[in-house]
């Protein structure tokens, strides 16, 4: 079983203890994306990612101070930089060598700038969402610039067993769905509120972190075992094709 989620856009970057690492296997396509932010000014870095001034800033630096290397001296494992809704869920602080074995084998982050990342690739510090319409020698955006490619990664990890998608619309589209050779489950997270079922922009993104570290703690490797799952008071409901979670 693979599990998918999205990137962050808030960044952890003190450094970590912890010095077990690799290497995104997308270096090529993220050199050539690189190339294409590195021509890139503040208005336009601005105007590109719909930011203010000083995150435009700030990433302009941050592309033009990006290496061509992936070393501990300039860049941190995935899963330990990502620091947004989904990853605060994500109990990483007090995970066990097996937790991070575990999760490297069975779990993959989409990246617009990375493509797929393992959870201990290290990582440089970005801001490039999926969303992005990025002009590249292969279309008008990064869907079109990843193509097939990371589904065809997805595959290879994946080796036909299910795939549970906890990733947003945004990127699981960059997952083309025509090339995946797994099951695909999407878990949905919504709430209860005066009369009706409501998907709450921020409890989904927690919730699909905590499905994440459940997933990871209890060495979740059967969808059917994601049924228990029942943190922060969700509990399933639905038939077998809706895997919807409730509270």
């Amino acid at each position: 079983m693979i599990v998918l989620i999205s990137p962050a856009k808030t960044l952890d970057l003190s450094t970590t203890d912890n010095v077990t690492y690799t290497t995104p296997d997308f270096q090529k396509e993220t050199r050539e994306l690189v190339s294409i932010m590195k021509k890139k000014s503040t208005e336009e870095i601005k105007k590109l990612m719909s930011v203010s001034e000083n995150i435009a800033a700030l990433n302009e630096r941050r592309y033009q101070d990006f290496k061509k290397t992936f070393e501990p001296t300039h860049a941190k494992q995935a899963l330990l930089t990502f620091n947004g809704d989904v990853y605060t869920k994500i109990d990483v602080e007090n995970y066990s060598d097996a937790d991070f074995e575990f999760a490297q084998a069975h779990l993959r982050i989409l990246s617009g700038l990375y493509g797929l990342l393992k959870p201990m690739d290290l990582i440089q510090a970005y801001r490039l969402e999926m969303g992005i319409r990025l002009g590249n020698k292969k279309g008008n955006n990064l869907y079109e610039f990843w193509g097939t490619r990371i589904a065809k990664a997805i595959n290879e990890v994946a080796n036909k067993r299910p795939i549970i998608n906890l990733a947003s619309q945004e990127y699981f589209k960059a997952v083309d769905q025509k090339t995946i050779e797994s099951t695909v489950i999407s878990p949905l997270f919504q709430e209860y509120r005066n009369g009706k079922f409501q998907t709450i922009g921020l409890f989904a993104k927690q919730a699909r972190g905590m499905m994440t570290n459940y997933i990871i703690k209890n060495r979740v490797e059967d969808p059917e075992q994601l049924k228990l799952f029942n943190e922060a008071g969700y509990q399933l409901t639905g038939d077998e094709k809706d895997w919807r979670f409730v509270r």
